[in-house]
């Protein structure tokens, strides 16, 4: 039977239960429908799940439809189910697997959890070992989704600009992430086709569609020979590992890449490079962006460190583009991720403040980060902020970099350990170095500060004290702007 809510009149002593999914990835519906075969004490091996297109028990009688009403559920039934939380975390995931195995085993862990809450603890139990395995599968699938849709441009109704991407997904994951692209190609009109079914953002609404084949996505289009030229130009040989590129990108991916076609001769030519690198002492990175536009739109693609692979999205500095100021800060919050935008939080709002005590007016000055992407954890709905590495700090150097490089600031203040570092390729204590010039190389002046996140976290005296250093360091550099005459 199509498993029912629980109720007396619905419970056959010795039935098959036959679940027939609506979708493959509807994990409320299965969800629901096994917490009432549980509450009907309906045995695992007395179920079968079964998805779109797939077959049932051949002797198994259906029973209600999804639509149906249910009859009221006798008290005698109504007992609580039980999941611990990192089940129901685990089987989210699990849930978009393509093994047609999936509920069957999550609908078995569920049913053990009721006499054992803690059976998955047991990272020796095969079942809790399978859903793991499940989970990762689908949260690797996801990545790479994430890394390796490549969109291309074609002409819309009424000449507008729409991007389409091809991509073939191992699981059920193309509506869980559609959120993603929503997020972080915003203001594009865009589809992604797959053989699991397509999604389509056209800057408001998303829609789904049914399945599509390679031949319904476009070929390519003219800006891929510049992604090829820069994808050229930052290759590092000197850190090539061909086993570990293959597994980050695995060959089945290369045909929807335009830069795939050049890893073969790259890769040929890497060793030769590499000595020439080590004979030079130079490193190659290729050459930097020629405009912040070109920068801003470089940093978008850049998967060189793991903040990148998180769900969020590069934010770009702003500001004139001669500022005699740059502001740098340690990367973006929650909020700068959200709006795409710089200093825009609480930390933003509060460097507003004392800014404006200073006298130095934030849209003649040229704010940005150190890193460029969002480092958190996440923590139910709420994303928590994680501190940047020395490596992260150190691999996105290259494009503050490019920025100072494009901006020529005549003084940089840098707000925090992690700033500083960007600007330095050095850890400094910040009680040692502020309120005294650093000069840099192109001579600019480094002044390095506190982050005013920093002054939101104290309270009482020690908030008192600090944000004193803090607004005398903000009128010094004020001072030597007036010295400067910028």
């Amino acid at each position: 039977m199509v498993a029912p809510k629980p109720s007396m009149q619905n419970v056959s002593l010795g039935a098959h239960y036959v679940v027939n999914l609506p979708e493959p990835d509807d994990f409320a519906f299965w969800r629901e429908r096994a917490r009432g075969l549980i509450q009907c004490d309906v045995p695992p091996d007395r179920v079968s799940w079964v998805e779109p297109g797939g077959t049932g028990d051949l002797f198994a009688a259906e029973g209600p439809s999804r639509g149906e009403r249910r009859l009221p559920v006798s008290p005698e039934y109504a007992r609580e189910v039980r999941a611990s939380k990192r089940f129901l975390q685990l089987a989210r995931k699990a849930a978009l697997h393509s093994d047609p195995a999936r509920f069957g085993l999550l609908y078995r862990m569920l049913w053990r959890l009721q006499s054992n809450p803690r059976a998955m603890e047991d990272k020796a139990d095969a079942d809790v070992r399978r859903i793991e395995e499940l989970d990762k599968a689908v949260r690797r699938d996801a990545h790479k989704m994430h890394a390796f849709v490549r969109f291309r441009v074609v002409e819309a109704e009424g000449g507008a600009e729409h991007y389409v991407a091809w991509f073939e997904p191992d699981h059920h994951i193309v509506r869980a992430e559609a959120g993603f692209f929503m997020r972080r190609f915003a203001n594009m009109n865009w589809s992604i086709l797959t053989p699991r079914g397509c999604i389509h953002w056209d800057g408001e609404t998303m829609r789904e569609s049914g399945p599509a084949r390679r031949g319904d996505a476009p070929g390519g289009d003219p800006v891929e020979e510049l992604w090829r030229s820069y994808y050229a130009s930052i290759f590092n040989p000197a850190r090539l590992k061909v086993g570990a590129m293959l597994s980050e990108m695995p060959r089945k991916y290369w045909k929807n890449l335009p830069e795939a076609a050049l890893i073969p001769d790259l890769i040929a030519g890497a060793q030769a490079r590499e000595a020439q690198m080590v004979e030079t002492g130079g490193k190659d990175m290729g050459d930097k962006p020629g405009t912040l536009d070109a920068v801003g739109e470089a940093i978008a693609r850049c998967r060189a460190c793991p903040i990148g692979e998180l769900e969020n999205r590069a934010v770009m500095g702003e500001g004139p583009r001669t500022a005699p100021l740059m502001i740098v800060g340690e990367q973006p919050g929650d909020q700068e991720d959200v709006k795409g935008r710089p200093f825009v939080g609480p930390a933003g709002q509060l460097l507003d403040e004392y800014l404006e005590r200073a006298g130095i007016d934030r849209g003649e000055a040229y704010v940005t980060n150190a890193v460029k992407h969002f480092k958190y954890v996440p923590r139910g709905k709420r994303r928590l902020h994680q501190s940047p590495a020395a490596k992260e700090i150190d691999t996105c150097r290259w494009w503050l970099e490019a920025e100072r490089d494009l901006v020529k600031p005549r003084v940089i203040l840098a707000l925090g350990a992690s700033a500083a570092r960007g600007l330095l390729g050095r850890t400094v204590s910040i009680s040692k170095v502020r309120g005294e010039p650093m000069p840099l190389e192109g001579g600019a002046e480094l002044w390095v500060t506190a982050h005013p996140s920093y002054l939101l976290r104290l309270d009482g005296d020690a908030r008192e004290k600090q944000a004193a250093l803090f607004a005398a360091d903000l009128a010094a550099v004020k001072e030597r702007l007036a010295e400067l005459g910028a």
